[in-house]
């Protein structure tokens, strides 16, 4: 658990009642650093939130906190990080984008990254 695994959290919110804010908190407690993109131009804690899709590179994660319907406009940038795996949280499944992340070898799981980080499985 000591790697540190930059992770990109799409759908990223700077609403203290949203996951995704959560997770931003608790990924940077961890020591994880945190790039997030969401609605608008933002931030939460030390994590800068960008409305647009900005060039990321070294991308392990990617933790999905944005509907299926949401996420299509995503496909191609998401792919394009070559992220190490895709997270998708509750609420977040789509066949499709596992279908795509497979073809490309990227790893796809249903889980919730809140969970993952407090049982250590991050």
């Amino acid at each position: 658990m000591n790697e540190q695994k930059k992770t990109l959290v799409l759908g990223a919110s700077d609403n203290p009642a949203r996951y995704s804010y959560l997770a931003i908190q608790r990924l940077r407690q961890f020591g994880h650093p945190v790039v997030g993109i969401g609605r608008r131009n933002t931030k939460v804690a030390d994590v800068t939130i960008d409305k647009e899709k900005i060039p990321v590179t070294d991308v392990d994660t990617v933790t999905l906190y944005l509907n299926p319907t949401h996420q299509q406009e995503y496909y191609d940038y998401i792919i394009s990080l070559k992220p190490k795996r895709i997270i998708f949280n509750p609420g977040t499944e789509n066949d499709k984008l596992v279908e795509l992340a497979k073809e490309k070898n990227i790893e796809t799981m249903e889980a919730c990254t809140l969970v993952l980080l407090s049982t250590r499985q991050y």
